[in-house]
């Protein structure tokens, strides 16, 4: 189940971004034909409304940006300012980590129930949106999901740490495809220097070690 979850918090990131990026091209292409003197085809593409282009990559672009920031947090591509954290001996360090991990479990929680109320009363009104005509609490329905989808990573990310004191981490300079044959190491971020480059794995911190 989970991992139908991640393919389908990918495939929806991909098809947002590559749909909205097909959209804008397309509405610059017709918007500099139009405007040019071409017998025939400048007539035709006067005749086509992309005037709800905007509004729609508008709104593509929030409910990529709400669902990426989920798969952020599940893959570990955020930016953190950790340099305090990594000086800290490993109990205390165990306890900021989950602390974060909880804080930002909490935080997205209550933007997704707020969301959800506001969407709900939103739903009675007969408001839409400009130029689609959409009914604008389907816009608004990217809030509670994006959230709540956030908030279950966190909750993944930080039951995951507590069982093996590792966090999801990202390899910035790593290209799919030309890496196939590397195995990656599981990352434990309780041996560290003094930034974000994993060194060697280590025992989870259930145990003795347990905040």
């Amino acid at each position: 189940m989970r991992k139908v979850l991640d393919h389908l918090e990918e495939w929806l990131i991909t098809v947002l971004m590559g749909g909205a990026t097909l959209i804008i091209f397309v509405a610059v292409m017709h918007r500099y034909l139009a405007g040019q003197p071409i017998p025939g085809v400048q007539d035709f593409l006067i005749g086509i409304d992309m005037g709800w282009a905007q509004e729609l990559t508008i709104y593509m672009f929030v409910w990529m940006a709400k669902f990426g920031a989920a798969y952020g947090v599940r893959t570990g591509i955020h930016v953190g300012v950790d340099v305090l954290i990594n000086r800290l001996p490993d109990r205390p360090r165990a306890w900021l980590i989950l602390f974060g991990l909880g804080a930002g479990a909490l935080f997205t929680g209550v933007i997704g129930t707020l969301g959800a109320e506001f969407v709900w009363a939103l739903a009675g009104t007969d408001q839409v949106s400009a130029d689609l005509e959409v009914p604008m609490w389907i816009v608004y329905l990217a809030i509670p999901l994006g959230s709540y989808l956030m908030c279950f990573r966190f909750l993944q990310v930080a039951w995951s740490f507590w069982h093996t004191g590792a966090l999801p981490h990202a390899d910035h300079g790593r290209v799919d495809g030309l890496d196939a044959d590397r195995v990656e190491a599981d990352v434990n971020w309780f041996e560290m220097g003094d930034d974000l480059h994993p060194r060697k794995p280590q025992a989870s911190p259930r145990g003795e070690g347990r905040p």
